[in-house]
């Protein structure tokens, strides 16, 4: 048995056992169903399942290896994309050398779309696809765990207990990383454990330190591990979040009583991420960190810096800002001085759409009204700090930035 052989993705020779398995396997039948015939499925179950059943026989007969599971990927995701999008652009993969492997680290506010579109910007740039970090606490389901290795993810063993076994699993996880990238293949990780619920992306400092174990126990300065990985800070913006409204629902929990996550309650934020409207959506890829970095908070605070500098910003966060403003206590935290320039920037940004399209920002602004205004009144604070934060992030207190790009 290999070192990593329990949490590594599939390789080509264990593809073929995979999918045998998947042919017959009835909740893929059903989630298939559900996705592709969301409203036929409810009255004509029969029908919709002889149909998944058939296409799903069909393709599958055609996956031999990893790649050909990628490419099936490839077509799912374009097909999602122009689904459930209204547009998708990347940027700064140019400034990137095809030629070297980077740890790619980014904001984290879908589970399955995150690195999908990641590995869709780079799928169209014509680049190696990454491996993905994925929490073994959603592989807990054989049908998930055979779906996400076959597709090169590799598993986070977030469930151990005891501090020696999870010692064992950080040092495991560490030597993979960086075996991987020295065969020189990408990968991704999110900049925490679980979604920013509120908006708000900031980077785990426990993260760069598990990267940096295996660096330690090779006798490696923590800057020279750093500038080993090629760490590229990733800023992923969605215009509408599919699952905004899971997200209000544990944030009032959270707030009202200790929270408890329901069964299937990641299973059905997966489902919507992937199914459901999103607006525009823009990933930015950053600059390597190649600094010399003291400590893990350094390196955090170095990513969190370009995640929140590159962020894009839509209508949606303005609108949100601008109906915070009469909910005072949205803005306690801030000094007088920064409230004042973020509303200056806010206005600033809305002038610009405005001049750019009054027609566009008079439907967004309905649009959104619609949005927020379909959900129960006791969680539209919760929505609407969602889609302000980020640009309270990305300006409050911050004088040597710029107006907001749109």
């Amino acid at each position: 048995m290999s070192t990593f052989d329990d949490i590594r993705p599939y390789r080509d020779d264990e593809v073929p056992q995979v999918i045998s398995r998947l042919r017959h396997d009835e909740q893929l039948v059903r989630a298939i169903e559900h996705y592709k015939f969301p409203r036929l499925s409810k009255y004509c179950r029969s029908l919709t399942s002889f149909l998944v059943r058939r296409n799903l026989q069909h393709n599958l007969r055609r996956i031999n290896t990893i790649h050909d599971v990628q490419e099936m990927v490839a077509g799912f995701m374009i097909n999602t994309v122009r689904k459930t999008t209204s547009g998708f652009t990347y940027e700064g993969l140019d400034k990137l050398p095809k030629d070297r492997a980077f740890l790619f680290i980014s904001n984290h506010r879908d589970i399955a779309m995150d690195p999908a579109l990641v590995n869709f910007a780079l799928y169209q740039s014509g680049r190696e696809l990454v491996e993905i970090a994925i929490g073994d606490n959603l592989l807990s389901n054989p049908l998930v765990s055979d779906i996400m290795r076959l597709n090169r993810s590799f598993i986070v063993k977030r469930s151990v207990e005891g501090h020696k076994a999870k010692l064992q699993a950080l040092t495991q996880l560490s030597a993979y990383i960086d075996h991987t990238l020295s065969q020189n293949r990408a990968i991704w990780i999110a900049q925490r454990e679980g979604r920013a619920k509120n908006g708000l992306d900031k980077t785990d400092p426990a993260i760069i330190k598990m990267l940096n174990i295996y660096g330690r126990k090779q006798g490696m300065a923590f800057s020279e591990t750093i500038k080993r990985m090629n760490i590229v800070p990733v800023s992923i913006s969605y215009e509408y979040d599919p699952c905004d409204l899971l997200k209000a629902k544990e944030l009032q929990a959270r707030e009202q009583s200790e929270y408890v996550k329901g069964e299937g309650e990641d299973i059905a934020s997966i489902i919507r991420g992937i199914s459901c409207p999103k607006g525009r959506v823009h990933i930015a890829f950053g600059e390597p960190l190649q600094q010399d970095f003291e400590d893990a908070e350094e390196v955090a605070a170095a990513i969190d810096r370009q995640i929140t500098r590159n962020y894009k910003l839509f209508p949606s966060n303005i609108l949100a800002f601008e109906q915070l403003k009469t909910l005072s206590e949205s803005f306690a935290h801030l000094q007088e001085e920064s409230l004042h320039r973020l509303q200056e920037l806010a206005g600033q940004a809305r002038q610009a759409w405005d001049n750019l399209d009054r027609d566009e920002m008079g439907q967004k602004a309905s649009e959104f009204s619609d949005r927020v205004g379909g959900y129960p009144n006791l969680l539209q604070r919760y929505i609407l700090e969602m889609y302000a934060n980020p640009l309270i992030n990305k300006f409050a207190g911050a004088p040597g930035d710029s107006a907001p790009q749109t």
